[in-house]
């Protein structure tokens, strides 16, 4: 069985939330009945046969996550909080985090850099002493900066154990065939924009045994998880993409740019790193809006290991360049 929890109102929902999960309508097969099994305090806990969706994650996502039950007009609250999944159902990441934290650079500005410009910003970055580097999720295959010429470029000046993580978002039908080709050409990782593409995504990378990581960016997540009536949790996605293969997953900040509010940070961080069936923890990737200054805050607040503080905007402003701030970011978490 998956069992997922949900915020729901108004009272006595929910019947009608399991009928929505489940078989649809009145009268359906028993077999495919989500039950009610906890109900009180404004939550409601289902359990829904695993058989419903096949193995699929795209059917999991179109019935539990986002499916009808959020737009039924009944309901003034339906907000997923938790979901958990029968054990091997999802093969988890194939890399998984490490011990230790990690500095590592967006490639900014995210549009209008040629791949030799890419390249400068990346040997800067790893000058600094950065060993992640990633594409931004707005920067694809432009005509200004192909991603083949770009990823070749970037490879050049990798140095040893640095992961440069090519954005191979695009269309569905090549997606694959794309990430097989950026690492052909020297991308030591890869990443997607796993909700805009399709948590799917995640998993097909994941299965095409690429020898690499995936980064699962989160951009398409926020008009799932940014409201606080409808939605699912930012931790219940962080944690569902990890299951789906990621080895990296964005967790925002504390005290950030971005929406996450403390609490939500720190749930997310147990999505990604805490026990969770069979599957390994992945990297937790901090970012939005860091920079040196707020480096050892962030990290002394996450606590633990398989961190990655990811740097954007905030640290190309910074006296000396981008080589000196990550130098300042390593030198804040000695």
């Amino acid at each position: 069985m998956i069992r997922a929890t949900f915020e729901i109102g108004p009272a006595g929902s929910a019947d009608a939330l399991a009928l929505q999960l489940g078989a649809g309508m009145p009268g359906g097969a028993e077999a495919v009945r989500a039950r009610v099994v906890a109900d009180g305090g404004g939550r409601v806990v289902v359990d829904v046969p695993e058989s419903n969706f096949g193995g699929d994650v795209a059917l999991l996502v179109s019935s539990v996550i986002a499916g009808e039950a959020m737009e039924l007009r009944r309901f003034d609250r339906c907000r997923l909080v938790a979901l958990d999944l029968p054990g091997g159902w999802l093969p988890g990441p194939a890399f998984g985090a490490g011990t230790g934290v990690a500095v590592g650079v967006i490639v900014k500005p995210a549009l209008g850099l040629s791949p030799s410009e890419a390249a400068e910003v990346a040997r800067a970055a790893i000058a600094g002493g950065a060993t992640f580097v990633k594409d931004d999720e707005t920067l694809g295959n432009p005509p200004w900066c192909p991603l083949e010429k770009r990823v070749a470029a970037v490879a050049k000046v990798l140095g040893p154990g640095v992961v440069y993580c090519a954005n191979v978002t695009g269309p569905t039908v090549t997606l694959v065939d794309r990430a097989r080709r950026v690492v052909e050409l020297g991308a030591t990782g890869v990443m997607v924009n796993a909700f805009a593409q399709g948590l799917d995504s995640v998993l097909a990378l994941r299965a095409a045994g690429l020898g690499v990581p995936v980064f699962a960016h989160r951009v398409g997540a926020g008009p799932l998880s940014r409201n606080e009536r409808f939605g699912a949790t930012a931790a219940v996605l962080a944690r569902l993409a990890r299951l789906c293969g990621a080895d990296y997953v964005v967790v925002g900040a504390f005290g950030g740019k971005l929406f996450d509010d403390d609490a939500g940070v720190a749930a997310s961080l147990e999505a990604v790193r805490g026990r969770c069936s069979a599957a390994r923890p992945a990297v937790a990737v901090l970012g939005g809006g860091l920079g040196p200054g707020d480096a050892a805050a962030q990290v002394a607040r996450a606590g633990g290991d398989g961190l990655l503080l990811c740097l954007g905007s905030a640290a190309y402003g910074h006296p000396g360049g981008l080589a000196a701030a990550v130098t300042a970011t390593l030198a804040a978490l000695r």
